[in-house]
């Protein structure tokens, strides 16, 4: 089934379980990541970035995903993530994502609310979930966390009022989680966690998952995350195995044969993901 974030994610808290949102990083992924979830008797979240919805085409995107989800009875949420402007998010509705983000995390707590306000109020008139953030997530460099003192945890009170104004469907914190780490692993504060689960009755987020241990991916779950985002271990799993096939390749080779291996290793990650997550045949 094609389902809403609110939807797949509803009985996660209550469970003890998180649903794994993975980044497409290309449109020949996709198969193979619902392949995944269909293996594991998991639903699955495929989530995509702003700059590679754009380079597939939001409506051709939506359009495979929808079918792929009938075919094999898998249930799918399609997320378009980190996106910061209105009109984007709009576009993404319009074409038919059942979950978007509006990330406003770097603005005042006063305009973070105001603008995901404005994407709930018309997320909410098509039947589509919004996650949003507050705090921050780090960053890293060649693919290591950076601390340059610019992570900032999410504030337990802040996050009581954002949810309450905003009316939002999920809530990526930050607890010490880095985008694009798989070089070293993060160092949580699952005091902040803590915290912020015992006054929060919606979803929470993490968001940077490969650079988290599977210990601290378990914990986090006990800890009331119900969402851990999958994007840099499937490009670099990708990647290494399209590196080593195409320098092998024979110029006569169908691409198709070249790609397929690629596709496998990424439902690999995949698999192995879900389980750590708890999400198979739930």
């Amino acid at each position: 089934m094609y389902l809403t974030l609110k939807e797949i994610l509803k009985n996660t808290r209550k469970n003890k379980f998180a649903v794994g949102s993975f980044n497409i990083h290309c449109l020949e992924m996709v198969p193979s990541m619902i392949k995944a979830a269909k293996a594991k008797n998991s639903p699955i979240i495929l989530q995509i970035s702003p700059t590679t919805c754009k380079y597939i085409g939001a409506a051709l995107l939506c359009n495979v995903v929808k079918e792929l989800a009938k075919e094999t009875a898998v249930n799918v949420t399609l997320h378009l993530d980190h996106t910061k402007d209105f009109l984007t998010i709009k576009d993404a509705i319009d074409n038919g994502f059942s979950s978007v983000m509006i990330d406003a995390s770097a603005l005042s707590l006063e305009e973070n609310i105001k603008k995901t306000k404005e994407v709930v109020n018309y997320a909410k008139q098509h039947g589509v979930s919004v996650e949003a953030e507050l705090g921050t997530i780090g960053g890293t460099e060649d693919g290591v966390a950076l601390n340059d003192g610019k992570v900032r945890y999410t504030s337990p009170e802040d996050a009581v009022k954002f949810v309450k104004e905003t009316g939002i469907d999920a809530l990526a914190i930050g607890f010490g989680t880095s985008h694009g780490q798989w070089k070293s692993k993060a160092k949580l504060s699952f005091d902040v966690l803590k915290n912020i689960h015992d006054v929060i009755d919606i979803p929470l987020v993490l968001h940077g998952g490969t650079g988290v241990s599977e210990e601290d991916l378990k914990k986090c779950i006990l800890g009331g995350i119900s969402k851990v985002n999958i994007g840099t271990e499937l490009n670099v799993a990708w990647v290494k195995d399209a590196k080593e096939h195409l320098e092998k390749a024979d110029l006569a080779d169908s691409c198709r044969d070249l790609v397929i291996p690629s596709n496998d290793a990424v439902q690999k990650v995949i698999e192995n993901k879900i389980d750590i997550l708890g999400s198979s045949n739930k």
